[in-house]
């Protein structure tokens, strides 16, 4: 059984900040992926190279917080498939959306599995991590869906995986959210005894 120290275990106020940061972020690409992103290609290419990559920040900063990624094998590992899935997307881009939405298919039923895995780990130590356990599972279904569409006929675009990123924002806030009201009845009980 792992042992988190408080010195290696990120802070809950990092936690929250880092759920809210990627909600905000997230909420800001669907937006850009539903309106301006599906009549310029330009932005559309950039913004499905940038959303991995932002992952792959993402988890890097919030494992370098709770001891590093070493440390933390399965933001490690989320970390390398979100590098290797933003190289492989760039790479692919010319040859269509639809080998696009594979890679895209792909790295969600993988990082979706390393995110409920990081979720599980942290119940440990902070609970409130049960919308981050959901969101991994879900987006395991939701690659699914992306590959079952990318091996259709349809013209696929953006807006295909946008919902996915949708749900992950979801998630992401209702996790800050739960750790904000925790935080509140923790101080509230601290307060009366």
């Amino acid at each position: 059984m792992e042992t988190i120290t408080h010195a290696k275990s990120p802070d809950r106020d990092w936690l929250k900040t880092y759920y809210y940061l990627r909600f905000a972020v997230a909420v800001i690409w669907v937006v850009l992926a539903f309106t301006v992103a599906r009549t310029m290609p330009s932005l559309a290419a950039v913004m499905l190279v940038a959303y991995p990559a932002w992952d792959a920040l993402a988890n890097y900063l919030d494992a370098r917080r709770s001891g590093g990624l070493a440390r933390n094998k399965s933001q490690m590992l989320n970390f390398v498939v979100s590098i290797v899935t933003a190289v492989a997307v760039a790479i692919t881009l010319p040859h269509g959306m639809h080998a696009v939405l594979q890679i895209f298919g792909v790295w969600a039923v993988l990082s979706g599995l390393f995110q409920l895995l990081t979720g599980v780990r942290r119940w440990k130590s902070f609970g409130a991590q049960w919308a981050m356990i959901l969101s991994g599972a879900q987006s395991g279904l939701a690659g699914a869906h992306m590959l079952s569409k990318a091996a259709g006929a349809a013209p696929v675009s953006i807006a295909d995986i946008a919902p996915y990123a949708a749900f992950g924002a979801f998630y992401f806030l209702v996790s800050a959210v739960s750790l904000t009201i925790s935080d509140v009845r923790r101080r509230a009980k601290a307060m009366a005894a």
